[in-house]
């Protein structure tokens, strides 16, 4: 807790202080007071950003969940070779996520990537996957969840595992199908479990960067720009705005946590219902 409170929290803190100030240099402070979020909100590239950010996150939201909700049940099932399929899921959990947007990088790439290479030579052409600011959201959306899903199926294998296997046997006695089965007894017990998917994807989504900056860099100009790394450009890149970033950092921290609390509070709602 103590190497938490000084490298995690005080900083937390920290920055909503280093908001009220302008700073070129990260050692000289000056008070502007609300100065940065008046520049913040007036900032088109700011609304640009933010605006990114929302695509991102809902997609990789409502993907994440439905996807890792089905590929659990399947992986739930006494099917030969599980234990690989659950491993083969998981793997690019473990992966490094500067590792993934160089490798995928590579099977995007315009003119001599693995996939345009098959593409072309099936006469389809060669998509600019990264080059087209519409299909390159499409593509971090997509490795994104490559890279997460399988965080979020062990999840949701573990709420699975967790429901009492009498309520199948008493629904199967009475006549119950499958999807029936499935309608009012799995997602009904399975929604505190996909609760928990849906505000760590949410927490994930809006904390894109890295594998990103790898893939695209932001770009094709500023198409795939996400909140952090308009916080890093601000703060790291000349000319150097700390107070600026911080204010973002601020912005984004507000907006996680309230919808965090949303979740949380209709969850609660649902279950003393």
């Amino acid at each position: 807790m103590l190497i938490f409170g000084v490298f995690v929290i005080y900083p937390a803190i920290n920055n909503f202080n280093i908001s009220l100030y302008d700073s070129r240099n990260g050692r000289d402070f000056t008070y502007a007071g609300g100065e940065n979020y008046q520049e913040l909100f007036g900032s088109d590239e700011f609304w640009a950003a933010a605006r990114h950010t929302v695509v991102f996150a809902v997609c990789f939201v409502v993907l994440t969940t439905v996807v890792s909700i089905g590929l659990a049940l399947l992986l739930n099932q006494r099917i030969k070779g599980r234990a690989f399929f659950r491993t083969v899921f998981f793997l690019p959990v473990v992966l490094s996520p500067v590792v993934v947007g160089l490798i995928w990088g590579w099977i995007f790439e315009r003119n001599n990537g693995l996939l345009n290479t098959l593409l072309d030579g099936a006469g389809l052409g060669k998509p600019g996957w990264l080059v087209d600011d519409t299909l390159a959201m499409g593509v971090v959306i997509f490795v994104g969840l490559w890279m997460h899903v399988g965080f979020y199926i062990l999840i949701i294998l573990a709420g699975l595992q967790g429901i009492d296997p009498n309520y199948y046997e008493a629904a199967r006695m009475d006549g119950a199908s499958a999807w029936q089965q499935l309608r009012h007894i799995t997602l009904p017990l399975l929604r505190p479990t996909t609760m928990v998917v849906v505000i760590l994807s949410m927490i994930a989504g809006f904390q894109a960067f890295d594998y990103i900056w790898t893939l695209t860099g932001g770009g094709p100009i500023g198409g795939t720009t996400l909140m952090i790394q308009y916080i890093y450009e601000n703060a790291f890149q000349s000319p150097m705005q700390y107070g600026l970033a911080s204010a973002a950092a601020v912005v984004l921290f507000c907006s996680v946590f309230a919808l965090t609390l949303l979740n949380y509070l209709y969850n609660q709602r649902k279950e003393s219902a």
